[in-house]
């Protein structure tokens, strides 16, 4: 089993390998102000490479997302504008604001740059296991900006003759709002069931490019499955008292996915596992101290 740090980006989430050719992008074409929306990491990363670039940035941000992710957003200079009610509100405040004002609405979810940089996430891959490629990778999922990016980034590579063949990709959902797992397993769900989640970077009930999230897991063989709260700060802790990773709960949802698979055959013993770590725990609320063992 391997943990990818991908917290180790400048701001301290994945989210920022997407942004850098995003923002890049939109400075080329002379962009000055622009809109997006986020539950904090990819606001953060966008307020960060907008601050550089010298592009004035409005962040869109639910009104309950964590104290750390608004002040390291609020750090760069930008304008946040917290919004009530559920994620898919935000998302569709930041759309009007930018209609009503003329500004570039740039969409780490939607925009065809982002999924672009994040991309470079295989390329790393690639260049560090050598043809001792991981048998899978295990994602936490909500847009899935990062598995559809490593996904184009393995294929490319594979098709480059890099590479012989895909990791199997895998989706990790919380059983609180898991869209995509019930369509992967032919269920319907309802988005009104949603409920708070402490993974609030996946916390998506209508994910704008699920059709091509479910195509990626059918084409590598992956699965989805959904986890509980309980499992997904239980293994928070874990990581941190047993191997020294301070994940954010949305980064142990995949490793809490990863027993699931274990349970149900899915990932052998003796498979080579790729668990990306996508963003820092001081990020995020602290997880609640683990319950006193009764005598």
């Amino acid at each position: 089993l391997y943990a990818k740090l991908e917290f180790l980006n400048p701001t301290g989430s994945f989210k920022d390998r997407g942004t850098a050719t995003m923002l890049s992008v939109a400075r080329e074409y002379g962009v000055n102000e622009l809109v997006e929306d986020s539950s904090g990491n990819a606001g953060a990363s966008v307020s960060a490479y907008a601050a550089r670039a010298g592009i004035k940035s409005h962040i869109f941000v639910p009104a309950d997302a964590p104290e750390a992710k608004l002040r390291q957003i609020k750090a760069y200079g930008t304008e946040v504008h917290p919004i009530e009610g559920p994620r898919e509100a935000v998302t569709a405040a930041a759309i009007a604001y930018s209609r009503e004002h003329g500004l570039v609405y740039a969409s780490h979810m939607l925009s065809p740059y982002f999924a672009e940089g994040t991309k470079a996430f295989a390329y790393e891959v690639v260049r560090q296991f050598g043809e001792a490629m991981p048998e899978h990778v295990v994602f936490p999922v909500g847009n899935g900006s990062l598995l559809i990016g490593a996904f184009n980034g393995f294929k490319e590579q594979r098709d480059s003759g890099l590479i012989e063949k895909f990791p199997r990709l895998h989706c990790v959902q919380s059983r609180s709002v898991m869209p995509l797992v019930a369509a992967f397993n032919g269920e319907v769900w309802n988005s009104g069931s949603a409920r708070k989640t402490v993974a609030g970077g996946i916390s998506i009930a209508a994910p704008s490019r699920q059709w091509q999230i479910l195509e990626i897991l059918r084409l590598t063989g992956g699965s989805a499955v959904a986890v509980e709260e309980s499992g997904i700060l239980q293994m928070q802790r874990d990581l941190a008292e047993e191997e020294g990773i301070f994940a954010e709960p949305t980064s142990a949802v995949a490793f809490a996915g990863l027993e699931k698979l274990s349970e149900h055959g899915v990932i052998n013993e003796g498979d080579t596992v790729l668990v990306p770590v996508t963003g820092f725990g001081l990020k995020d609320e602290p997880p609640p101290p683990c319950p006193s063992p009764v005598a």
